[in-house]
């Protein structure tokens, strides 16, 4: 019988030479392709790792050094009584002692950021009430401190513009490139949170066109996050992981109109007002500039209000009036007192405005420099100061006289 042989086909146990080596190559080729793909994969993963690669880092390194911290300062006037002299009224009939006047100092915090080089800052309207009788100290992300000056405001939308007092450029976070605003996406809050500097939180953009009443105040079109916004955030960025503008943190709401507790709801102005309100008070800024190129000498250093009493003074063009609330058409505003001078003495602070010069009315500085032109040192003057608002209401006016000095 005839034995018929089977195919000889290689293995490892009886392998030829050849088939043997074209084995053990392929096998040691998935073994080196393996290792090269495990090694590109691991320093991929390294990257990714690498904190200062992060978007969130990389957004935040962006912004923060436009970031500023915001410090308002207003002395008020209080009437103080002794409750023993109201009982003592009571019963007789007048008072025996006439009520006393203490000042008190009041403070508050908040943020904002420079939208220009020049160092113009836009923030929230209620960091800055009431500027004009304000002291306002700015912080920027380096730790230098500067004075800054109010240039408008609207409490419609809850923005300001303020200025720093400094000849030097700024970094800024620039408005022609904003962002979408797309529900879902990661927002960061930068700011001075409850006093502490050039903090953030992170978290999504939730809702937008959020229509909120604060303090009896509607508020609409703002955009929804439930990133932490805490006590002096507010006038602070939102931003998105490119590091554009979302909006500017406005408010938390701790409470539904029920006054059930709430999480995560925090309210934001939309880019694109801000940006809109921005390109406004620019023209206000450059109203003022103009008024204050056409005043000449009158609102220099050597004016006889600023000579005579410690008073600077400017016009008070329409856009100024309107947006300070005063009556059109009357006053000069009185931008700067210097300590310890007459005017100081007298108890006028910056944001009033002088009505009156002797028995003449004024709208004008170089009405006010021309009716004090022939005072000399020692005279007494009567003015009229305060501020009378448009429509008449929390209006103050004082007839005071000062000694030239």
């Amino acid at each position: 019988m005839r034995q018929v042989d089977s195919p000889k086909t290689p293995s490892l146990l009886a392998p030829n030479m050849t088939a043997r080596w074209e084995y053990r190559f392929s096998i040691a080729l998935g073994l080196l392709t393996a290792l090269t793909l495990n090694l590109v994969g691991s320093r991929a993963c390294f990257a990714q790792a690498d904190p200062a690669s992060e978007p969130a880092v990389l957004a935040v390194a962006k912004v923060l050094p436009a970031v500023v911290n915001i410090n308002t300062e207003r002395v008020v006037r209080r009437t103080v009584r002794d409750p023993l002299e109201d009982l003592y009224a009571q019963f007789f009939g007048y008072n025996h002692v006439r009520p006393r006047q203490i000042r008190q100092t009041l403070q508050s915090l908040g943020s904002g950021f420079i939208i220009d080089p020049a160092g113009y800052i836009v923030t929230n309207q209620h960091v800055v009430e009431r500027a004009a009788d304000l002291k306002i100290h700015v912080t920027t992300n380096d730790g230098k401190t500067y004075n800054a000056h109010y240039i408008a405001g609207d409490d419609k939308t809850d923005l300001a513009f303020i200025k720093i007092d400094a000849q030097t450029d700024f970094p800024f976070i620039n408005l022609d490139n904003i962002s979408p605003n797309l529900l879902g996406e990661t927002v960061i809050v930068v700011g001075n949170a409850v006093g502490y500097g050039s903090s953030i939180s992170r978290g999504v953009l939730s809702a937008v066109k959020r229509n909120i009443t604060v303090d009896d105040v509607e508020y609409k079109d703002l955009v929804q996050t439930d990133a932490a916004i805490n006590p002096g955030n507010s006038g602070g960025p939102v931003i998105d992981l490119s590091g554009r503008l979302v909006g500017i943190s406005s408010a938390k709401m701790a409470f539904t109109p029920q006054g059930v507790p709430t999480q995560g709801l925090g309210f934001a102005i939309p880019a694109e007002v801000v940006r809109d309100s921005v390109n406004r008070f620019k023209k206000i800024a450059q109203k003022r500039a103009g008024a204050k190129n056409e005043a000449g000498g009158a609102e220099t250093s050597a004016s006889n209000a600023e000579r005579l009493f410690g008073m600077q003074l400017q016009n008070l063009s329409q856009e100024l009036t309107d947006a300070l609330g005063y009556a059109r058409g009357r006053g000069v505003l009185i931008t700067a007192v210097e300590p310890g001078s007459p005017a100081d003495e007298a108890g006028i602070e910056r944001g009033m405005a002088v009505y009156r010069v002797a028995k003449s009315d004024v709208t004008s500085v170089q009405k006010v420099e021309a009716l004090l032109a022939s005072v000399q040192s020692g005279s007494n003057v009567d003015f009229a100061v305060g501020v009378i608002r448009a429509g008449g209401e929390n209006s103050k006016l004082a007839a005071l006289s000062m000694k030239a000095r």
